[in-house]
């Protein structure tokens, strides 16, 4: 009863002031690297200095993503996740990092990030603990906005451990309107949804949009084809309606990416990115930049995939059919008329040979379409609306094309 009290408090004193996020940010869905995937909670500096949660971690992966074109190809956050804080707030009840893992503090690492051209994301918990059990933001929501402001953070990600999620629907609220007092742009990514559709309530996605910049709405993603395609399945059925309010500053997130690590054969990898891409998804790399095949380094970095995923329009594409073991997916891109659409094979342990007519895909204009192939930028061919379409499609893969209207 008493959290419920304070969260009501906070959400009526913010009423005098616009509650509504107002940062400008995430106009196309953002893009970066998160630790969480790859390196989990490893705090165990002593024995595998290389890869716990530290500042050289941290520094690392910034240096790869500038030296190794990650940044000009689009990539600009590095974002700690749990397990950097130490285990109590400072004599001023504020945040701290592990004063051992983290000896030059939150604030210099910020700076070196920015240093490169990059930008810097933390990780929080609305709970009164993070998931790794250290200090969460609950009861602390305008002194924690104000201390990632001033340790200049560009984004902020709060997760929903260790609280309850029928708070969430005023909890989030309160943490945008703290942020926004903070005059520093930070884009908010929110958990809000995924905890409530875990525990059986229908978020309300048009009020999260209003709130959050970005929001997860589903189990967080494992080294795995099968943790992929769950996420797949979720988002191809669409049951809560949430990729309608999908746009500029407001997206879905399927979770990060996990290209080049070990649980995605080539063609998996690929489908990941083609998939992410046509769902307007944040592209938020959890992989070691500095041992990442080069393969891999290339497909993260395809331009023509990061194009289409950046589409000014915002549209998140949608699953428009399930014929058999292939998945049909679309998505509307400049210039106007056009489409990006994928073909996935699941299940299907050969290569498939598919056909469909373009009107099936919902490409009807009458003066036809080119159509490009993406990863490899090989042209297909000009094509009619009545014109069938096919193609060969790996097993785990896709055919990821491009209709550009004539």
């Amino acid at each position: 009863m008493m959290k419920m009290v304070k969260i009501v408090a906070l959400v009526i004193s913010a009423c005098s002031t616009v509650l509504a996020l107002d940062n400008g940010l995430a106009r196309t869905p953002p893009m970066g690297w998160l630790s969480w995937e790859r390196f989990r909670c490893n705090i165990n500096c002593k024995s595998d200095p290389d890869n716990c949660i530290g500042e050289k971690l941290f520094k690392d992966m910034a240096d790869r993503m500038v030296a190794d074109g990650f940044l000009s190809a689009g990539y600009q956050y590095i974002i700690i996740d749990d397990c950097w804080l130490a285990k109590t707030r400072d004599i001023n009840d504020k945040l701290q990092a592990d004063p051992v893992r983290f000896p030059s503090g939150i604030k210099a690492l910020a700076d070196y990030i920015h240093s490169k051209g990059l930008k810097f994301g933390i990780y929080g918990d609305f709970g009164t603990l993070t998931c790794g059990g250290y200090p969460g933001n609950e009861y602390h929501l305008q002194l924690d906005a104000q201390t990632y402001a001033d340790w200049t953070v560009d984004y902020f990600k709060m997760d929903g451990c260790y609280s309850d999620p029928k708070q969430y629907d005023d909890a989030y609220p309160a943490m945008t309107h703290w942020l926004n007092i903070t005059n520093r742009p930070i884009v908010f990514s929110c958990s809000w949804p995924a905890y409530q559709e875990g525990s059986g309530i229908v978020p309300d996605y048009v009020k999260i949009a209003k709130y959050c910049n970005l929001w997860r709405n589903y189990d967080d993603i494992d080294d795995s084809w099968d943790s992929v395609q769950g996420i797949i399945e979720f988002y191809g059925q669409d049951k809560t309606k949430f990729a309608e309010v999908a746009g500029p500053g407001n997206f879905n997130d399927p979770d990060m990416l996990i290209i080049g690590n070990y649980g995605l054969s080539w063609n998996q990898q690929k489908a990941q990115m083609a998939l992410w891409s046509i769902m307007a998804a944040p592209l938020i790399m959890s992989v070691d930049l500095r041992t990442i095949g080069k393969e891999s380094r290339e497909l993260l970095q395809n331009r023509a995939a990061i194009k289409i995923n950046q589409d000014i329009l915002g549209i998140q594409g949608k699953r428009i059919a399930k014929l058999g073991t292939i998945q049909i997916w679309t998505k509307s891109i400049l210039p106007q008329g056009s489409f990006a659409f994928v073909l996935l094979n699941t299940d299907i342990p050969a290569p498939s040979r598919f056909s469909i007519s373009l009107t099936d895909l919902g490409m009807t204009s009458a003066g036809g379409y080119n159509i490009t192939e993406v990863f490899d930028q090989q042209y297909v061919g000009v094509f009619k609306p009545t014109d069938i379409f096919t193609t060969t499609i790996n097993p785990g893969g896709v055919f990821f094309g491009e209709a550009k209207k004539l």
